[in-house]
């Protein structure tokens, strides 16, 4: 049977698909915008479409560092700890490792909405207000420090990394065109598969949506565990979290409830207390249902020329970003941790010009005098 190398394991975290992805998620969100725009339905806001691709720039940014928790572990206890050694030339075995992976990936997910350790990583994702393509990549930047363990079950069955490595990305990317408004209900797809009528309900802040709908690609582990909720025609979803992020800083996104939870931690009157703080379940239906639906949007206080200035500002931080994403593993730690400080900044900056802070213009000005300073550097 084909076994996996130490050396090809190693070629795998050299490879990053993401970067051949940007483009195509790109130009996708673009055409369902104008699509969208078409239709006269009001399915993008611009402030928040761009604070969703930071969220992504960000999460992408995370994982140069931290692959090592993902892959790297996997591989690890593959070569270390297997109990098997399955073929990955089978294909039975791709087969049977998508369908493990999405099963576990299930579990993840539920865990990111019923653990408040994880929901402070997760919420991320249902921050933005709107469902789009865009809301597909506000991914979390700190996800990968609890979800790794949920995976390494298949390393001990003898899962190939390159067989894990593949069918993760299949689960990911599958997950990325369920995000919209524009298909409808899909009939007997949608009794088998995660599709956009079943997501809507996951992405909802309606009493019948909270913790539903946690499949990745096959809604049948909801249908099985008692959490699948049909969307419903006469109860149009409104989207986002009933205590809603108010921000178009990705970078306060992704730690506000880290934030809040080690303020209760410090004040909990024992020990025991402040570590159930971090495990408790935060998203209770019991709980949720004395807070009000959300409906208010959050709309930038930018002017237009100011928000198409940081649309162009994002554009050209996208690519930058992509080309860092395409070499990071050939960057010694210190060009690496350069590149990425710089593409924090400018997410930050752009935040701060969405939202008019004080400080944005000086923060700004800033930003573009470090980038002359690395253009004349490099």
């Amino acid at each position: 049977m084909a076994t996996q190398t130490p050396a090809a394991c190693d070629r795998i975290a050299l490879v990053n698909p993401i970067v051949y992805a940007i483009p195509i998620f790109m130009l996708t969100i673009l055409a369902e915008a104008a699509i969208a725009h078409g239709l006269g339905r009001r399915v993008y806001n611009l402030a928040d479409a761009i604070t969703s691709l930071n969220f992504g720039i960000l999460s992408q940014v995370s994982a140069a560092f931290s692959r090592v928790l993902g892959l790297g572990v996997y591989m690890w206890v593959f070569e270390h700890g297997r109990w098997l050694t399955l073929p990955s030339d089978a294909l039975w075995v791709w087969v049977a490792a998508l369908i493990a992976y999405d099963f576990l990936y299930y579990w993840v997910h539920r865990c990111g909405h019923e653990v408040e350790l994880m929901w402070a990583a997760h919420q991320v994702h249902h921050s933005s207000e709107y469902f789009n393509l865009s809301t597909a990549l506000r991914q979390t930047s700190t996800g990968v420090l609890f979800s790794w363990p949920f995976y390494l079950p298949m390393a001990l069955l003898g899962v190939p990394p390159v067989v894990f490595a593949v069918v993760a990305l299949i689960d990911l990317l599958y997950q990325y065109w369920v995000h919209t408004e524009l298909v409808g209900k899909l009939g007997t797809l949608d009794r088998i598969l995660v599709t956009p009528s079943n997501h809507r309900v996951h992405h909802g802040q309606n009493d019948y949506c909270i913790d539903r709908n946690y499949g990745g690609i096959l809604i049948i582990w909801d249908r099985l565990f008692g959490t699948f909720a049909e969307e419903r025609d006469l109860e149009p979803v409104v989207y986002g979290i009933r205590k809603p992020l108010n921000s178009f800083n990705a970078i306060w996104g992704n730690l506000n409830v880290f934030d809040a939870l080690w303020r209760r931690c410090r004040h909990a009157s024992s020990l025991w207390q402040a570590i159930q703080v971090w495990f408790a379940r935060p998203t209770t239906v019991a709980a949720l249902q004395q807070e009000p639906i959300h409906r208010e949007r959050l709309q930038s206080r930018a002017p237009d020329r100011l928000q198409y200035y940081v649309v162009v500002q994002y554009a050209l931080l996208a690519v930058i970003a992509t080309y860092f994403f395409a070499i990071t593993e050939t960057l010694n730690a210190l060009s690496r941790t350069g590149y990425a400080l710089w593409i924090i900044g400018s997410v930050w900056s752009l935040g701060a010009l969405l939202e008019q802070r004080a400080y944005a213009k000086i923060l700004e000005g800033t930003r573009w005098l470090l980038s002359l300073g690395m253009l004349v550097l490099v």
